[in-house]
């Protein structure tokens, strides 16, 4: 069993999964490795990892320019990769996503990132931008790896998108609650669970809900349904906000962290 199937096998009864979003080298890799560990402190069960690109076109402004902040400061795939496996010396239970574009992948090549990223300690990645059809390479070495690989499934995604999606999923799937870019506002909760029915009449997978929920009490409205709850710009804008005050950067975080965590568990 992988670690991700081991924390959603794992949560009690009526609890969800915490999955908290953060750019790695935002604010300086040893500011995420701090923040990590306050996530996890704070109740993260999975952590999504970003990795930096320079075009991030499925993000909103917030995750956006953590993304180009990250880029300047000159952090790579390599140094994410550097980040995971240091995180592993002092923590072998919460699972690791990195969700990020395709080209980093395609430059570092398919087979050594699968290696180097199981290596790590990494447990799932999701390819913003990497079309579900033209996936079977890439996911033909992660399989070799024992790395998942997560999908995601927008409210526009047709029934039979997610039939196929079904047969190349693992982990979890990633439902996109909005139509448009991360950090949107107006989640419609009803739409929302209307669409975790018919993913789940396609797909046995847990099924995590993101973009849009950037509270304890929209966390906890949406987890009412979903498997995990996902949450990445409301912490990230804490990165910005308090980039040169650490100690305030990683208490905003780890206070947002637990109000989230607390009211889905």
């Amino acid at each position: 069993m992988s670690r991700l199937s081991s924390v959603f096998a794992d949560l009690p009864k009526g609890h969800k999964a915490f999955i908290p979003f953060i750019t790695a080298g935002d604010s300086g890799l040893d500011n995420t490795y701090e923040l990590m560990l306050t996530l996890v402190k704070n109740g993260a069960d999975i952590i999504e990892l970003g990795v930096p690109f320079s075009d991030p076109m499925a993000d909103g402004p917030t995750i956006a320019k953590s993304h180009e902040r990250a880029v300047a400061a000159g952090v790579s795939l390599r140094d994410v990769l550097t980040l995971v496996e240091k995180f592993r010396v002092v923590n072998n239970t919460t699972a690791i996503v990195l969700m990020g574009y395709l080209n980093p992948i395609e430059v570092y090549g398919y087979q050594a990132f699968a290696k180097d990223a199981s290596r790590s300690g990494v447990d799932g990645v999701l390819v913003v931008d990497m079309p579900p059809e033209e996936a079977h390479d890439l996911k033909q070495n992660l399989d070799v790896t024992g790395v998942d690989f997560i999908f995601l499934v927008a409210p526009t995604t047709t029934d039979a998108r997610i039939e196929f999606l079904a047969t190349i999923a693992s982990g979890f799937v990633y439902f996109v609650s909005l139509k448009g870019v991360t950090g949107a506002g107006h989640l419609d909760i009803d739409a929302v669970t209307h669409n975790l029915s018919r993913i789940r009449r396609h797909i046995s997978l847990p099924v995590g809900v993101g973009f849009g929920i950037k509270d304890a009490q929209t966390a906890k409205a949406i987890s009412t349904n979903a498997d995990a709850v996902i949450v990445g710009s409301s912490l990230v804008a804490f990165v910005e906000q308090y980039a040169s005050d650490k100690d305030k950067m990683l208490e905003s975080v780890g206070n947002l962290a637990n109000e989230i965590s607390a009211a889905i568990k």
